[in-house]
């Protein structure tokens, strides 16, 4: 809840095109070839994306395996096709950014011009730094491949259709660029899908890279066998590796031919850094992290900002750390919670969304709820294809901070769900429960085991109490291990503690 989000609006449609197209040398093959971008551009475009995802999901606060992370892609980086001789000079000196993002999803991706993130989530899936090498290869493979600016291209003259609420893609669970408030440059080359061919190149380059620095790069398979049974368990594909990506079995039987090839020539593959990785890993937060805001029974609380409100039956609760939304089942209503660090008061912050061109107001008023100072305002407005929606906006002054809720609709049903809209502002006070203002998030404890067993007799009987829902099947997944599996001692393993 750090940042404000402008101009938000799931029903609305932005047409994206590529304006040119640039001619430069790959940095893969050396040959020339047309991209969507100019590298400079990939790089501006990335830099300014950057701020925005770091605000939106928050960078993980270790210190320590921040600096582990970016160690091991300097490694990959340095042997990649970014830092060769024969590199064109365009491509000289040019910085790549490693970040470990605040967030439970596993995931990896990259932006334009060397920009790579990778998930706490994904790094407790994670079972050495040979398997991190391959992952973090596989990023820097798709910058200097420059494949979203490939894609960029081959969507010159036509559009990317993007719907805020749906979007043709999503990003650590969360749909939709306009709501991620990034540039339209970098919300477009986020949701071009890869093609297959772009994501066996990776694989390709991510093992290369890794093997070159003698990580047995065959490793990186068991990740992929880890998503199959993600999504055989989800009963669905995952939504992080979409239907363009090769499948995860063809590509845990590839790594390892690959990390052959790679030893043939010459190149030795004996590092896994097991141990190292592991003791990383001890004390990295499990799962969502309740401090930051959960629901239950109804109702949205955050214990760090001390407050709490209702939404409605059967309706989405999407929690990030710059807004809350609030969807209903058929995307068609929404209220959003950001926090306002500009206005000085409920009122101004209301007028600030009021003043913008094409709102108009309907009616506004000063009121309270829950003791608390807030001021409320309907207003109209128009889509580009011509939809008219009808605004409620409120806001809440608490705590020394101002709270927005934007609330819309299509003008034809807002009398629908104005009741709703109502119901979740209307309910915002201060949190009290002195329980869930001390709940804490559930942290890994990583061990060696000093006896053998199954896997799940390792697992704590407790599991039930913990403060968020921890499946004794995702903690084997985790671990790259079946539940019934013979674990052996000095096995390391990654266990739930709270």
């Amino acid at each position: 809840m750090k940042s404000t989000i402008s101009k938000l609006c799931i029903l609305i449609v932005i047409g994206l095109t590529v304006s040119a197209c640039s001619i430069q040398r790959s940095a893969i093959s050396g040959d020339k070839r047309a991209y969507g971008y100019s590298w400079e551009q990939e790089k501006q475009i990335g830099q300014e994306a950057d701020q925005q995802i770091q605000q939106q999901y928050g960078l993980y606060d270790d210190d320590d395996l921040q600096d582990y992370v970016d160690e091991i892609g300097q490694e990959m980086l340095a042997v990649s096709h970014i830092n060769r001789e024969d590199t064109p000079s365009v491509y000289a000196g040019t910085d790549f950014y490693f970040r470990v993002l605040d967030n439970p999803v596993v995931n990896a991706f990259a932006l334009p011009g060397g920009y790579i993130y990778v998930t706490r989530g994904l790094l407790s899936h994670l079972e050495n730094e040979a398997q991190l090498a391959v992952v973090l290869g596989h990023e820097i493979g798709h910058v200097v491949a420059r494949h979203a600016s490939q894609r960029a291209f081959e969507q010159q003259m036509g559009q990317i259709a993007l719907i805020g609420g749906a979007i043709g893609g999503e990003l650590l669970g969360l749909p939709g660029g306009d709501i991620l408030g990034i540039g339209s440059q970098a919300a477009q080359l986020l949701f071009l899908s890869y093609s297959r061919d772009d994501e066996r190149e990776s694989d390709q380059l991510g093992v290369e890279y890794a093997s070159m620095q003698h990580y047995k790069a065959a490793e990186g398979a068991q990740f992929f066998v880890s998503l199959e049974r993600m999504s055989e368990q989800a009963g669905q594909s995952l939504p992080n590796w979409q239907s363009t990506h090769p499948d995860p079995a063809e590509r845990a039987n590839s790594i390892p031919e690959l990390a052959e090839e790679w030893r043939a020539k010459g190149y030795e593959q004996t590092i896994d850094n097991k141990d190292q990785y592991m003791e990383k890993l001890n004390n990295l937060i499990y799962g969502e992290n309740p401090r930051e805001g959960f629901t239950r029974n109804g109702l949205f609380y955050h214990p760090d900002l001390e407050f709490q409100f209702p939404y409605p039956d059967g309706w989405q609760v999407i929690n990030q750390r710059s807004l809350v939304a609030v969807v209903n089942k058929d995307q068609d209503a929404v209220s959003i919670m950001t926090l306002d660090g500009e206005s000085a008061n409920a009122e101004a912050s209301v007028n600030e969304f009021l003043n913008q061109e094409g709102i108009n107001t309907e009616g506004k008023s000063r009121t309270q709820s829950n003791g608390l100072n807030a001021y409320r305002a309907e207003a109209t407005g128009q889509t580009e294809d011509g939809t008219q929606l009808k605004f409620y906006v409120y806001a809440i002054e608490y705590d020394g901070s101002i709270y927005r809720f934007l609330n819309y609709t299509t003008a034809d049903k807002y009398s629908n769900y104005a009741s709703r809209f109502d119901e979740v502002t209307g309910g915002f006070r201060e949190l009290t429960d002195r329980d869930i203002l001390n709940i804490q998030p559930v942290r890994l404890q990583v061990v060696k085991t000093n006896r053998s067993g199954t896997f799940q007799s390792f697992l704590p009987r407790n599991l039930d109490d913990f403060s968020i829902t921890v499946s004794p099947e995702d903690l084997a997944i985790m671990n790259q291990v079946e539940l019934d599996e013979q674990i052996s001692v000095g096995t390391w393993l990654k266990l739930p503690n709270q």
